[in-house]
């Protein structure tokens, strides 16, 4: 264990490394200048000459780079060019927001998912394994931004039950409550889909195995059976994907707070770089991979702990 956690956080720090250089080397390459898309289209090249100066851009990207490094061990990430402030105060609140839009949705996902994957997965071929994987099927192929209008259509403009937007304000009238229902049945609906499908195939293949036949043909109880034989075997596989969904809902919901104007992090990525902002950026991309990574290290862990194969070998 002490081995396989260590090779993690080696790992773990290069690929931050490569990620980090990967983004400097590449917003040198984008076309437009930092101090061009601050300044805006209007702005002379001698305005746009003296603010490269000023933030330093016209130095060599090594030096620059090896600068940012030095200044982020101390904790200090620059200043977002985008929103003008500390680029840690934009990230910490950006990141609390799209933590409390994971948190709701998480919660709704893993019970909806798994009650209706082993629901499915338990009477494979029945009527209620067809309609339960036609709905899965049909919301995960759906893209987010699609699935945005059809809820609101109903919901927003003809019964005005929910606003159409989740800015988190007070403006309008509606709670922050209220805001939040409609970002977070997208993201239920849309991620549940590829959950349930999983939940189901293993369900339904942990079904099919000599143990199980044999406890029921030993009389046990159906529910019994599904209870203490076939929800922990058939887990296993699930329970790691749904570890790596907290990465898509950390760090992937760009479409998602885009459609809604949430202020998020996935739209503060977008935003940022739409603007070039380097700092930003560099901060944003080294959060989503150190997100990326914790959660396959939690993945591979929780199999280790469901699979005492995995640990022998």
């Amino acid at each position: 264990m002490v081995n396989f956690l260590a090779r993690q956080l080696g790992f773990m720090l290069l690929t931050l490394f490569v990620v980090s250089l990967t983004v400097f080397v590449l917003n040198e390459a984008t076309p437009g200048s930092a101090a061009r898309k601050v300044l805006g289209e209007f702005a002379t090249p001698e305005q746009v000459e003296l603010l490269t100066r000023k933030l330093g851009l016209d130095r060599p990207l090594l030096v620059r780079y090896g600068e940012w490094i030095g200044n982020a061990l101390q904790g200090d990430f620059g200043e977002s060019l985008r929103y003008r402030e500390p680029v840690l105060q934009v990230l910490g609140t950006h990141l609390v927001n799209t933590c409390r839009l994971a948190a709701i949705s998480f919660a709704l996902i893993v019970p909806f998912s798994m009650i209706l994957g082993i629901a499915a997965g338990i009477r494979e071929g029945s009527a209620r394994d067809r309609a339960i994987s036609i709905f899965s099927s049909i919301v995960a192929s759906i893209p987010e931004f699609a699935l945005a209008v059809f809820l609101a259509f109903p919901f927003v403009y003809l019964l005005g039950w929910l606003p159409a937007t989740a800015p988190l304000s007070d403006g309008g009238g509606w709670s922050v409550a209220q805001q939040l229902v409609l970002p977070v049945l997208v993201i239920v609906l849309f991620d549940s889909g590829y959950v349930i499908l999983m939940v189901r195939a293993s369900t339904a293949d942990v079904m099919q195995q000599p143990y199980i036949r044999t406890a029921i043909l030993k009389g046990l109880p159906f529910a019994k059976v599904v209870r203490r034989h076939v929800i922990r075997n058939a887990m296993i596989t699930p329970i790691t994907i749904l570890l790596l969904q907290i990465n898509y809902l950390i760090t992937g919901l760009v479409v998602v707070e885009a459609v809604f104007a949430y202020p998020g992090f996935g739209r503060m990525m977008l935003e940022a770089a739409l603007n070039k902002d380097i700092a930003l950026l560099q901060a944003g991309a080294l959060v989503a991979v150190l997100v990326a990574v914790i959660t396959q290290m939690l993945g591979d862990l929780v199999y280790r702990l469901l699979d005492p194969r995995i640990r022998v070998a």
